[in-house]
């Protein structure tokens, strides 16, 4: 019999047998896995983007929604502002290191779900 020292997933994020309320973990995944912060992560996974880009881009974000999504996903330090000092001023958003690392798995559960979002709203019919 082999016995395994390797601590799982599961067991790194449980405390006394269940999810912790207070645990760091439920702040970032609710930033990173918000409606809005998942699709602002893939479209700066492409490129660097300017805030009406962005905007343009995931349809339906309000300029409320993004600004916000924006700062807290900048605080978390996943996204990158910089301003560039011109007339009119020039903001450009981008990924740090850390947030090329989160896109890098984050990138194949949307695909997964985009290959699998038709077939599984039909279903709910």
């Amino acid at each position: 019999m082999t016995v395994s020292n390797e601590v799982s997933m599961l067991e790194r994020m449980l405390t006394d047998g269940k999810f912790a309320g207070g645990c760091p973990t439920r702040v970032v995944l609710d930033h990173i896995m918000s409606r809005w912060g998942v699709l602002i992560l893939v479209a700066l996974s492409e490129r660097d983007m300017r805030w009406g880009e962005l905007r343009r881009v995931v349809e339906g974000i309000s300029e409320k929604m993004l600004a916000q999504t924006l700062r807290t996903l900048e605080a978390d330090g996943i996204v990158l502002r910089e301003v560039t000092p011109s007339v009119p001023p020039r903001v450009d958003y981008s990924l740090t290191e850390l947030g090329r690392g989160l896109v890098e798995h984050l990138l194949p559960l949307v695909d997964w779900v985009s290959a699998h979002a038709e077939a599984i709203v039909a279903g709910r019919d």
